[in-house]
Parts: structure tokens; sequence; C-alpha cells
């Protein structure tokens, strides 16, 4: 390996422990490293380097050269005191003492420019110039260049000084770049992100049937972006109409993603105008073979007859739905497997909407909401919200978040309530 210092330098004063203008300068250079370090923006750091040490040295001309990756060519990223050069200039490997040191990895000094077989003139006071490889995993990623307006202007010191600022700038060169790369991808997600939000917003039903002697009320809250929660109404024939909601396992994009698949199907399924048992059965069966591993689906499917006033569930695995009649009851409705896990059956029960009956459909993320102190809201609080004579599901949602407020337990929420008038 090339030796760092050339044979031909001229003496170099000799190290002089106590030196007050060594220690000052040493104290100098470590603050513009812990200040280069501290900076996550490339051209900052960049410009912090070439103007601080420039200041800090008194030199002719600091530049820093990046090499383009994937080739064997530098750009000049920062630059001070450099009249030929500007920011964004290009060197091959092949040039110069920048290419001369990028090609061998080594540093050269050329205390006396004018014999240096490298140096391409640049400034005319210029008279001795230090090239440092900025290397990063045993990889050149740059070039570090210090020119003196003396010859020989450099001690063997301000040399040692001048590497171990070039490691600093070599960290601080990575950790801009990765943080560039970190915040392109955060940006690039956080737009998939929206995307795949509104996609989801579209197939959450933004107004409710209109069917005479019936209200419905419904509350849709993501826990981020998109949920694995959904409900949905589905018109069926003889002016029946289906309601469902369910909950995916997870949360975030694959729930969402499983989310969206289900409810398709389900769409497809339901209008074969199957019982809800049934069309859970096959629901399932289809899911079956494309369920990805440890995931799978709660469901409680109904079917609402205006004419005879009767709604049918079936449910898989989900909580049980809340009769409101004056008092509040689960209703007595077994319940198959989740969707996706393995074949089951779905019983069903029917139940008689008279006037001022109403029922609650649910997800987990408002009874297991917890506050503070690891508390669930529960089925016991979710009972006594509804025995006040005039709630709705937004007051509901209201209730929950005050209760939860401070947590760090956050879950998809969904709820539906059908009124009988």
């Amino acid at each position: 390996m090339e030796s760092s210092l050339q044979s031909s330098i001229p003496a170099i004063p000799p190290f002089i422990e106590n030196s007050s203008e060594f220690v000052q300068a040493l104290m100098n250079v470590q603050r513009t490293a812990q200040l280069i370090t501290s900076t996550l923006d490339l051209d900052r750091v960049l410009d912090r380097v070439v103007n601080d040490l420039a200041s800090t040295l008194g030199s002719a001309e600091v530049s820093v050269w990046l090499r383009e990756p994937g080739t064997e060519e530098l750009v000049l990223a920062g630059v001070h005191g450099c009249s030929a050069n500007c920011k964004g200039s290009r060197m091959k490997f092949t040039r110069g003492m920048a290419g001369y040191v990028a090609s061998t990895g080594a540093m050269h000094y050329a205390p006396d420019v004018s014999v240096d077989p490298y140096y391409i003139a640049c400034e005319p006071e210029t008279q001795s110039a230090v090239y440092i490889p900025l290397v990063s995993c045993g990889e050149v990623i740059g070039v570090f260049a210090v020119d003196h307006s003396e010859l020989n202007g450099f001690t063997e010191d301000q040399l040692h000084i001048l590497q171990a600022l070039a490691g600093h700038i070599t960290v601080a060169i990575e950790n801009a770049r990765l943080f560039s790369e970190q915040r392109l991808l955060q940006e690039h997600l956080h737009r998939e992100a929206q995307e795949a939000r509104t996609i989801q917003q579209a197939l959450i039903p933004k107004s409710s049937p209109l069917i005479p002697g019936f209200r419905f009320d419904s509350a849709w809250q993501p826990a981020g972006a998109v949920a694995g929660d959904w409900f949905d109404w589905i018109e069926l024939s003889s002016g029946r109409l289906g309601i469902v909601l369910a909950d995916v396992s997870g949360k975030g994009m694959p729930a969402a993603l499983l989310m969206s698949a289900t409810r398709a199907t389900l769409r497809t399924l339901a209008r074969l105008d199957l019982s809800p048992g049934e069309t859970l059965k096959q629901l399932n069966h289809m899911l079956l073979s494309d369920m990805p591993p440890n995931k799978f689906v709660t469901m409680v499917y109904g079917v609402l007859d205006p004419e005879s006033r009767e709604i049918t569930f079936a449910s898989a695995g989900h909580l049980l739905p809340l009769l409101i009649n004056g008092k509040c009851e689960f209703l007595p409705l077994d319940t198959g497997l989740p969707l996706g896990l393995a074949a089951s059956s779905y019983p069903e029960y029917t139940v008689r909407l008279k006037p001022g009956m109403q029922v609650l459909l649910y997800s987990d993320g408002i009874t297991e909401a917890t506050n503070q102190k690891d508390e669930e809201y529960g089925a016991a609080r979710l009972i006594r919200h509804f025995r006040r004579p005039t709630t709705c599901v937004d007051a509901l949602f209201e209730e929950v978040q005050r209760f939860s407020v401070g947590s760090t337990h956050i879950d998809d929420a969904t709820a539906v309530l059908i009124t009988s008038r």
C-alpha cells in the first residue's frame, strides 16, 4: 500500500504535546466533527464541512467529492474557495488527485503541488494539498480535499487530524444518506397508505339504507390509515337487506387487503339468496384455500325482512349482537368458527323487531378498548351506555374515546345500530 505521506515531503515540524495552537486546532476540528455528525441533511453536512473547515484552517480551498454510485466518476458535492469548479462538477477516476485517491483508496499529500504529477491547478495561490479517501465498508464513497496557500502547509499532526475528520465526514455522509433514503421510503409508504385509505373509504357505505320503518346508524374508525374492520349493506331480492359487520385479524395494510377480498367474495355470495348461515358456510369454504397462515375473519351477518320485521343472524366467531328493548341483553346466538380456520357450520337466530327495539353490531375495538389502568371498556359499560333512552353510535364512540385517553392500545372500531320505528 502506498505510504500516506510521500517520501518527498520536506521535514515536518515535530509534534509538540503541549502546543496551545495544536490543542486549539484539535478542539476546533472536534467541534466541527460534532456539528457535522449531528446534521442529517446531506447538503447541510457538506456545506458545514467545507465552510467551517476553511475558516478553521485558513486554507485556500476545501472540497468534498462524492462517488456516483455504480460508476467510476466523482461529483463535487461541497466546495469552498474554488473558482474553477462548482457544485455538480464531475471528474473521472483517471483525472487529478481526487480521481487518483478515489481509485487507490489511499491518502495523497502534495507538499508542493507544482511538482505533483496528479494535481490539477485550481487556485493560483494553492501551493500544497492533501486528498483523503472517504471509505465506508471497505468502499471509497468520496474524497475529502484541502488545499493550502503555503508550501508544505500541513504538519504531520494536522494530517492525522484531517484523516480523523475524514472518518467523521464519512459517518455524517452515510447517516445523511440513510436518513434521506428512509425519509423517501416513509414518504412513499405514506402516499401508498393514503391511497389505500382513499380506496378503502370508497368501500365503506357513505349513507344508510332507506327502508320504511327502520333507521340505520353506523360509525367506522380505523386505528391507522387503513383498517381490518368494516361494515356493509347488501341489497337483496324482495326488498330484503343484508347487514354485515366483520373484523379481520391483525391491523394495517395486510388486514385491509384481506378485508377487501373478503368483502368482494361475500357480496357475490349474498346475491345467491342463501340463508345467513349457509352464506357464511360457503364464504368460509371459499376462504379456506386462500387465507394466509394465522389469519382469520370474524363476522356477523344478518338478513332483514322489512315485511315481517324479522332479522336473522349468523355469526362466525364474532361478538354477540346486543338487543336493546328497554333492557339490554345479548342475543343467544351460537357462533361457528371464524372464517378461514377450518370447516364449520353457522347456526342462525331470528328476532322480530317491534317498534322501538334496537340491535347493535360492533367490533372488539370498542369492548376491548383500554384505559391507562389497562382496564377494558367491556360489555358491562356497553350495556350501561345503551340503557340510556337517547343514545347513538356516535355517542358510544365519544365515550370510548374518553375512556381510552392516554392508552397505547388502539384498535379499529366499528358499530352498526339497527332501530325499528
